[in-house]
């Protein structure tokens, strides 16, 4: 890399990193907010809501706005909005004002994420650099998102549970300046006129669609509403689709959502966050209500898993040259997969289990993030420049949908093998058999789509000769995946 490409690089993986920090930093502080600002117990879980929903409902349609008008632009925007809507919740003295933040901060999000990765993957050209790149990307958004909890529970017991979101006011202005002045705009030379009906119905549909996912968390999946919603959801995107088709100038080309690697390579995306993200919330159960661990050595036990992300990302790029970005992912998940699994056999023997889960969750770590890195090259490789918002957009959405899925649908899981119930409350031994469970099914899923992808994922076939060294003296040809 050059020494402009590796200063762009910067800014924009401290904007991605920064993102993955905010998605978990509440987590732990949401008691203290709630009894502050005045939320009831049934009302609380909208701070994570609100932000949810507009991050991944907008995620699309500013991917490809960013096409348009140009990237640089959306980013800068975004940083703006990040900064102000991070002091508006610091500053928040009641339960709507908190609320208004997080819409704007989950905005932001949808506004930065597609556009940041979109000039990621301009800056670099497909091959060994961008594959290096993404890998460092991936690398720090499962860092971001593991060592969130950790920040928010250290800045919330040492100073207020407001400083989770005054610390992105100084980091906010930092990024916006080095943007401003690093980041070279990269904008599609034909700008037809944005796809307006495509941009409602799929905005719509996947602000349904999260909505509906969480309210099962609230209500249970047997819940009229919740179905009601996730009927609306579908009946919007399958009209998204429709329009698609007949659009002269759609929001995303149906030919893109049907390639092959684009198609194959999110669900890599989906499984390998859902996942992550659901095990990361069952671990959390089993570690403080079977162990007794405190939420604070609960964050510390993910630093483990935050370690074996940023390994994989850091090797990422050489274990792609050598398998190829199929074979990469096919390995990352299978590797999350299996250490998923085995957590099964965890006890109530509180070293063994300890040591287990920081065991699994390492080597578990390394391999989510290979297959995050491994998806993003496949979803966005031979993909033109034009429409790289649209391609980095879908791979950001999926993440968003990813994290959003996984803990309801896990906890529903769960919860099906609590047993009986005191007051509301599962014994210990219903907890451990409840999370055990999930955990189970959770690494069957990630292995099923493993097989899945190994089947049906066309694979990658060698762009160019241009040798990528992988080690000391040993070059290796790159390889690449066209749709």
């Amino acid at each position: 890399m050059t020494g402009k490409q590796k200063t762009v690089l910067v800014v924009l993986l401290g904007a991605q990193f920064m993102f993955a920090v905010d998605f978990s930093i509440l987590t732990v502080a949401l008691p203290e907010i709630g009894s502050d600002l005045g939320f009831g117990l049934d009302s609380l879980q909208w701070i994570s809501t609100a932000f949810a929903l507009t991050a991944a409902g907008f995620m699309l349609l500013f991917g490809r706005i960013g096409d348009l008008i140009g990237r640089k632009k959306l980013f800068l925007v975004g940083m703006a909005l990040l900064t102000a809507s991070s002091l508006l919740g610091g500053l928040a003295t009641s339960p709507e004002l908190m609320i208004v933040a997080r819409v704007l901060q989950g905005l932001a999000t949808a506004i930065v994420t597609p556009s940041g990765m979109a000039l990621i993957t301009t800056s670099f050209e497909e091959g060994p650099l961008r594959t290096k790149a993404l890998g460092l990307n991936g690398a720090l958004l499962s860092l971001g998102f593991a060592s969130g909890a950790v920040l928010g529970g250290v800045l919330t017991d040492l100073l207020s549970w407001r400083w989770d979101f005054f610390i992105n006011v100084p980091v906010g202005v930092a990024l916006f300046i080095g943007g401003a002045l690093v980041i070279v705009d990269s904008v599609a030379e034909n700008r037809p006129k944005l796809d307006v009906p495509g941009s409602i119905t799929v905005t719509a549909g996947l602000l349904a669609f999260v909505y509906g996912v969480t309210s099962a968390e609230r209500e249970g999946w047997g819940s009229a509403q919740t179905w009601a919603t996730l009927l609306v959801a579908a009946v919007l995107l399958i009209s998204f689709y429709v329009i698609e088709l007949k659009a002269a100038a759609p929001l995303a080309p149906v030919r893109i959502l049907k390639a092959n690697s684009v198609k194959w390579g999110n669900l890599g995306g989906l499984a390998t966050f859902s996942m992550e993200s659901a095990l990361s919330f069952l671990l959390t159960l089993y570690l403080q209500q079977v162990l007794g661990l405190t939420p604070f050595q609960t964050g510390l036990m993910f630093g483990f898993l935050g370690l074996g992300a940023f390994l994989g990302g850091t090797f990422a790029s050489k274990i792609i040259a050598r398998t190829g970005a199929k074979g990469s992912l096919v390995l990352g998940l299978a590797v999350q997969g299996v250490m998923t699994g085995v957590l099964f056999w965890l006890g109530q023997d509180k070293t063994v289990g300890i040591a287990a889960v920081l065991v699994t969750t390492f080597v578990g770590g390394f391999g989510h993030v290979l297959a995050i890195v491994a998806y993003t090259v496949v979803g966005t490789s031979g993909i033109e420049d034009r429409e790289q918002g649209l391609a980095t957009g879908l791979a950001a959405m999926t993440q968003q949908i990813g994290f959003t899925l996984g803990i309801p649908v896990m906890s529903a899981v769960a919860a099906s093998q609590y047993g009986e119930l005191d007051n509301g409350v599962a014994s210990v031994a219903g907890v451990l058999d409840g999370t055990t469970f999930g955990i189970l099914v959770d690494g069957l899923v990630v292995l099923a789509s493993a097989l899945v992808i190994s089947v049906l994922l066309r694979s990658a076939k060698p762009a160019s000769l241009a040798a990528v060294r992988v080690g000391d003296g040993e070059e290796e040809p790159s390889l690449t995946v066209t749709p």
